[in-house]
């Protein structure tokens, strides 16, 4: 293991292996604790896409409400699962598998077209012509949009998906999805988070399934790992402290160099880790 690859599983807190009830409750109590300490928090807010991550997010989030409503022997705490599909999603039966899955509190259905549409055009005219790659950073933006207005109405702050496979790669938009207010499984891995929907028995296609980002239009569906030039299980094992061939070894370290911005607040005078 190279310094970087210890500096790098060290920023992302990740563990080699996992005891999955333990980071099921560290993930729950986390959840828990914030939403006591901040009394104007009465739940939480997650978009559901049919994936794996925001399957495992809304999960661990009805749980963890779940607990604090049986707490209070009331129902003072929500989970509200937001569909926001562009137009059709392809895998619309997964993302209503999810919902059945988690059964959340409340469910909300936002199609983000219009919206989307509407700022590609008002660029246009501007004299703007966004790429396809840069009107699917619109379109994770847009449903965050939504997601922090849902949240406004209903006293509740929004989870992200973010996790250690995604951190480390940048793979996720800045201020799209990488912009919410609490990421309950960061410092799991992807193969992590497979173990504990299996514990908490999820439906497997539902965490079997090949992921992908789906925001381009060019090229519809595109797997995470094509995109990447790198798998998920060569990720995993780079954050468990194994060894991976060289060129997915440069292949990620550069990622994680390339995407430092996006793991740090706005960069101000006080920052040097950039230059």
């Amino acid at each position: 293991m190279n310094e970087l690859q210890r500096q790098i599983i060290q920023e992302l807190h990740v563990l080699p292996t996992i005891h999955v009830e333990e980071e099921i409750r560290k993930s729950i109590d986390f959840l828990k604790e914030y939403a006591k300490k901040y009394s104007f928090v009465k739940g939480f807010v997650l978009g559901i896409s049919g994936g794996q991550d925001s399957t495992l997010v809304g999960k661990l989030a009805q749980l963890a409400v779940d607990e604090l409503n049986e707490e209070q022997e009331a129902t003072s705490y929500s989970f509200w699962a937001v569909r926001l599909p562009y137009g059709m999603q392809f895998d619309e039966q997964d993302c209503q598998d999810a919902l059945d899955y988690i059964q959340p509190t409340k469910i909300y259905t936002v199609n983000v077209k219009n919206a989307v549409d509407a700022s590609f055009e008002a660029l246009a005219m501007a004299g703007i012509e966004l790429s396809d790659f840069a009107k699917g950073n619109e379109k994770a933006r847009e449903r965050m949009k939504v997601q922090f207005s849902i949240a406004a109405m209903n006293q509740a702050v929004v989870l992200g998906t973010d996790h250690a496979a995604e951190a480390i790669t940048g793979f996720y938009t800045k201020f799209g999805d990488g912009g919410a207010d609490l990421m309950p499984i960061f410092r799991l891995n992807k193969r992590q988070g497979r173990q504990i929907l299996a514990y908490l028995n999820c439906p497997e296609h539902l965490y079997l399934k090949v992921p992908t980002a789906d925001l381009e239009e060019d090229r519809p569906s595109l797997p995470d790992e094509v995109a990447l030039g790198v798998t998920y299980d060569q990720i995993d094992d780079y954050l468990e402290g194994k060894t991976i061939p060289q060129q997915a070894r440069q292949t990620l370290e550069g990622y994680y160099i390339r995407s430092m911005h996006k793991r740090h607040l706005p960069i101000t005078i006080f920052d040097t880790f950039w230059k």
